[in-house]
């Protein structure tokens, strides 16, 4: 596959691959990556994209030549968790939540070529107007808000429980969906898990009552689940993705049945890790990272033991392409903590799952982009935002191949990449 070529800059700039030389182009979608190709960056969107020699440099261009690079879509995180981590001190926990914290972690984000992320249901009041802002070299900030869940429950760490709404009828759910609409975020998150039966699960008359709100307000619901009845009774009140696969059991007729009916619910499976933490993924990890949390890393990594993959791995993802095949969108959705990483090892887990290479692609970009609703981002494409990564190699070929980052673009400029990992090791 053969492809090349931008442009960049508030002024024009136009690169493109220079004789000889192969690279690609992933363009949107599953549209064949652009052989022999050129495109222009005016004002942070793409201007033009097409084949070299078809694509004018205005007068004054700056060039960029990308020969025997691959061009991608910068990825978009449907699902993250930002704030609460303190990425190079290894800890996590609501003593580390600021401002301050949080645009670090969209910083982190940028340098792993991740353009948007959507916070999905722990958002404190310390993120309070960051969605409204665009922050150079950062990716984008989207939100669900707090989230809505019974009382003192909702998500894993305790420490979090008292973020969520916590409702008790049906009014309160949907006064809590009022509020969020008010507060301007992107989707409704709704947690129903009973979180190995130490919580109590939301109830079906309080969802429903929170999705047909949340729909009256224009807004979309996210439902975070483990269980097979559960995605089956969400299914039938109307719910619109769900922000993890079923992790009990084996997805049955029933449930693909009512996906088949409803090709616009989304699934972000979060795998979790086919091998755990790797050799290859602790050198990734590690160019972000003091050498002191290198060390730590790699004592984990050694002290790991345990079958490899396990039975979760296997039942989340055969349950993941049993969905797929119904002809829902898979999009990513890591449910990380902001370090930036997570994007690139979930992307590998969907490949060993059994998606193909440009499947997961299309599920970390447009995909995405679609959910979080990014209108004009997420692919390659004339008037789209003109975020992209440029790799050293193809990641159709190999998909940890999008790990081998030369350049990423936001908005049309480039993102310091030498300059980021220099402050965060001190």
């Amino acid at each position: 596959m053969r492809a090349f070529g931008l442009l960049l800059c508030t002024l024009p700039l136009i690169a493109a691959c220079s004789p000889g030389g192969e690279s690609s182009i992933i363009v949107r979608d599953r549209t064949a990556p652009i052989a022999n190709s050129a495109f222009l960056v005016e004002d942070g969107r793409f201007a033009a994209v097409g084949s070299a020699g078809a694509v004018d440099a205005p007068a004054g261009a700056a060039r960029v030549d990308l020969s025997g690079k691959t061009v991608m879509p910068a990825i978009v995180d449907g699902h993250v968790h930002l704030g609460y981590a303190d990425v190079a001190a290894m800890t996590d926990t609501p003593a580390n939540y600021s401002r301050d914290n949080i645009v670090e972690h969209l910083e982190r984000l940028a340098y792993h070529g991740v353009a948007a992320a959507l916070s999905m249901g722990l958002d404190r009041e310390e993120a309070s107007g960051l969605r409204e802002e665009t922050i150079p070299g950062a990716a984008l900030f989207r939100m669900a808000g707090a989230g809505i869940a019974m009382p003192d429950a909702g998500p894993g760490a305790a420490d979090r429980r008292d973020v969520p709404y916590g409702v008790t009828t049906e009014a309160e759910a949907r006064a809590a969906v009022q509020e969020l609409a008010a507060a301007g975020v992107d989707i409704v998150k709704v947690w129903v898990d009973d979180r190995n039966g130490t919580v109590e699960k939301l109830t079906p008359p309080l969802y429903r009552a929170a999705i047909d709100e949340a729909h009256a307000q224009g807004l979309r619901v996210a439902a975070h689940i483990y269980y097979l009845e559960d995605a089956t009774e969400l299914l039938r009140a109307g719910v619109d993705g769900f922000a993890h696969g079923v992790r009990d059991l084996p997805v049955d007729r029933e449930l693909l049945g009512l996906l088949a009916e409803r090709p616009d619910v989304f699934l972000m499976p979060n795998l979790p890790d086919s091998g755990y933490l790797t050799e290859r993924d602790l050198d990734f990890r590690a160019e972000t990272l003091p050498e002191s949390a290198v060390e730590r890393m790699r004592e984990q990594l050694a002290a790991r033991t345990g079958p490899i993959p396990g039975r979760s791995y296997r039942l989340q993802s055969n349950n993941l392409l049993r969905m797929q095949a119904t002809g829902i969108p898979i999009v990513l959705g890591t449910d990380g903590d902001g370090a930036g990483w997570d994007a690139h090892e979930e992307m590998a887990d969907m490949v060993a799952a059994g998606m193909t290479p440009a499947e997961v692609i299309v599920a970390a970009t447009s995909a995405a982009a679609a959910v979080v609703g990014l209108d004009g981002s997420g692919s390659v494409a004339e008037g789209y935002s003109a975020d992209f990564i440029v790799l050293d190699a193809n990641p159709l070929e190999n998909i940890y191949n999008t790990r081998r980052i030369d350049s990423v673009y936001l908005r049309g400029s480039e993102v310091d990449r030498a300059a980021l990992p220099a402050r965060w090791a001190e």
